[in-house]
């Protein structure tokens, strides 16, 4: 009966808005069996039933299956270098309660302790939050420790965000926004989907059966890192040649005679949508260094579906033939004849945020039924 729970749990939360009926067509289960899963789900004040949005339809109104109105929560967090948001999540994604602030402080204290009053104060029933879930510029390791060239962390433990939850994760930005296009976005029917997000550089991951390849360190998917750019350029992370050095807001500054821009992201965003020949031409450029770099990560990969995030959407849409034919000329030949489509990102920059709360979710899920089994 437990995993005839857990499924119809990650079933109403991966299609909210499902009736009783068609999810017990999914399960393979009669509706007799199905019906006695909703109540004892009900009863542990996790799911309810309630009536659909009116559709207009005659005949008899319609029951879906809900969050249960005193049932858990989970709070996601998106921390960048200038700002941060915090959402309060029901089960099937629903965002109940969201708080978003500037910080631009290097010193992470005062930010963990506003993103940490922020979540108090979306969740005045403390009880009800089960979960958090973080997802911040730069790696994060497997004891959930960020170093985010970015913020100017190095080694700062996330852990006391986690509160009176029962679960906590955190991770990469890049990668949490890939988790969310294969979950809830545009790789959502894809078997193996590469997402690569730019912003102040370049992140990203690689998603196989619905799950994130985080690596060994669990700082898998900083692809911006990767020799793909002028080997005489040192980055930051202190490796040459790095790729996201050659299409965020500093390369496009570089490339018009600007200094490095103190706000890379926002720098870009006007460059991109500007009219100036040179700031076309510009565009251009770092343009085709995306598509290049995405074709040797599909030749590596393999993927049957690149999504594209962050400032590479704006660039997709300014510069179309300059990604897709550099994207095209830099894949192996056999390759071409059925190259994985590269498409837009469907969350924008919500993504990462969602895959916070998706992988927070996950966890939770499997806390609740945990309970539900009771002591062993």
């Amino acid at each position: 009966m437990t995993t005839r729970s857990a499924q119809l749990l990650r079933l109403v939360h991966a299609r909210p808005g499902i009736t009783r009926a068609e999810a017990a067509r999914l399960l393979g289960v009669s509706t007799g069996a199905a019906t006695e899963l909703v109540g004892r789900l009900t009863a542990a004040e996790v799911l309810t039933e309630g009536p659909a949005a009116p559709s207009g339809a005659r005949g008899r109104p319609t029951t879906v299956l809900l969050p249960h109105p005193a049932g858990p929560l989970v709070a996601a967090a998106s921390i960048t270098s200038e700002n941060f948001q915090v959402d309060v999540v029901e089960l099937g994604g629903t965002v109940v309660g969201s708080v978003s602030a500037n910080h631009g402080d290097r010193d992470p204290a005062p930010v963990l302790a506003a993103v940490t009053d922020a979540i108090r104060a979306l969740t005045p029933e403390n009880t009800r939050l089960r979960g958090v879930g973080i997802a911040i510029t730069g790696p994060v390791s497997r004891d959930q420790r960020v170093d985010s060239s970015g913020l100017g962390w190095h080694g700062v433990d996330l852990r006391p965000l986690k509160g009176e939850a029962d679960v906590f994760v955190a991770g990469n930005d890049a990668m949490l926004a890939a988790a969310a296009e294969s979950g809830r976005g545009a790789a959502a029917e894809a078997s193996i989907a590469l997402h690569v997000r730019v912003a102040a550089g370049i992140g990203g991951g690689i998603i196989a059966g619905g799950r994130i390849v985080t690596g060994a360190l669990g700082a898998a998917g900083e692809f911006g890192h990767l020799p793909f750019g002028d080997p005489r350029r040192r980055c930051s992370c202190g490796a040459s040649g790095c790729w996201g050095n050659e299409v965020d807001g500093t390369a496009l500054a570089r490339l018009l005679g600007r200094p490095a821009p103190p706000d890379p992201i926002a720098y870009a965003r006007r460059v991109i949508a500007s009219d100036d020949a040179d700031a076309r031409a510009a565009t251009r450029t770092v343009a085709a260094e995306l598509g290049r770099g995405i074709a040797g990560l599909v030749n590596g990969l393999d993927p049957d579906l690149v999504t594209v995030g962050g400032l590479g959407v704006e660039l997709l849409e300014a510069a179309p033939d300059a990604v897709q034919n550099a994207y095209r000329d830099g894949l192996m030949t056999f390759r071409r004849g059925s190259a994985p489509p590269v498409v837009a990102a469907a969350l924008g920059d919500d993504g990462p945020i969602v895959g916070a709360a998706e992988e927070a979710w996950g966890l939770v899920l499997d806390e609740v039924v945990s309970r539900l089994r009771g002591p062993a």
